[in-house]
């Protein structure tokens, strides 16, 4: 059949389509009866099938795009999705993250002991040989004086940053820790590699510096400026690396399925997983803006650590509050 010819076939059912789709938009779907609300499925489906049609021969650009865009507003219309909820966001936060985390404690403790064992290696490294500092401490970290900087910090002539600059600086810092947790997800697709070299890898800067700290006689006011806002937020960079560690599975073990079934089925687990770390992150920032920047003797090391201590017992109370429940709350957050 030639173009023309079709077009001229199925004119009229798209054009009876685009007028039960004028009416359902202003009016509601609900407004339709019984009968053309059949109608509008059939002439849907059957404009699906016109589409590929004029797209397999190269048909003209416009009748392509007219027949897209019905097709897209019949789409939408049949298939308009779930309005996310407060309430299930809220279920998902209280009760589906620490379900989710408990049913993935194991890729949860293996991204843990990478960074761990980067954290080790970076420590290590530093104490046989100091002279690898250019590879294993953080670069703006490298001609900075622990002891000097500690100095400068107790300055009481030192200017304060304002209230607006630490909302700034916050800001700044949880959309880059954010970027840092979905990248570590993100890397799950290269079979968990590069999730596993970021983990490790952060580790390394992590341990090295606290090294350097350490070797100046500073370890207290290392921790103290670190633990603050460092429990919450390495706790969700490797809550990220299982997200990353998720997808990975489902490469490396698809369990009989073809990959891409096995990442179709494992893409929300990751995804929620997460989702899930933001909270921690947004906790992190504000912290890491604020109470983290306020250095002895301002606030001393015992005040910063007791502080740091109280909010870790509460960021774990919470997540491993999945392990005290039977339900499974995973679920509610559809992504």
């Amino acid at each position: 059949m030639e173009l023309p010819e079709f077009i001229e076939l199925r004119r009229p059912r798209w054009e009876a389509l685009e007028r039960l789709l004028d009416r359902a938009e202003r009016q509601g779907l609900k407004s339709l009866a019984l009968d053309d609300a059949q109608a509008l499925s059939r002439l849907y489906r059957q404009a699906s099938s016109d589409l590929l049609w004029v797209r397999a021969r190269a048909g003209a650009a416009d009748v392509s795009g007219y027949l897209n865009d019905l097709v897209g507003r019949a789409y939408a219309m049949t298939y308009p999705g779930q309005r996310l909820r407060l309430r299930e966001v809220l279920r998902f936060f209280t009760h589906g993250f620490p379900a989710l985390e408990r049913r993935e404690w194991r890729l949860v403790v293996a991204s843990t002991l990478l960074f761990l064992v980067g954290g080790g290696f970076g420590w290590v490294g530093m104490a046989f040989d100091p002279d690898a500092a250019p590879y294993l401490v953080p670069t703006m970290h490298q001609k900075l004086d622990p002891v000097e900087r500690a100095r400068r910090e107790a300055d009481p002539s030192r200017e304060q940053a304002g209230v607006g600059e630490q909302a700034a600086f916050s800001a700044f810092l949880m959309r880059n820790n954010i970027g840092v947790a979905f990248f570590a997800f993100a890397l799950g697709l290269t079979a968990g590699v590069g999730t596993s070299i970021l983990l490790f890898g952060n580790g390394v800067l992590l341990g090295s510096l606290a090294w350097v700290y350490a070797a100046k006689g500073q370890a207290g006011w290392f921790w103290a400026w670190i633990l603050p806002h460092g429990i919450p937020e390495v706790t969700a960079i490797c809550l990220a690396g299982a997200a990353g560690l998720v997808l990975a599975r489902a490469l490396v073990a698809p369990q009989g399925l073809s990959r891409r079934a096995a990442l179709q089925r494992e893409a929300g687990t990751a995804v929620r997983l997460v989702l899930g770390t933001v909270g921690l992150f947004v906790l992190a920032g504000l912290i890491e803006g604020t109470i983290s920047q306020i250095h002895p003797p301002r606030l001393s090391v015992v005040f910063k650590i007791g502080f740091a201590l109280i909010v870790g017992s509460g960021a774990y109370a919470y997540l491993l509050s999945g392990f005290l429940r039977r339900d499974d709350g995973a679920a509610p957050l559809k992504v």
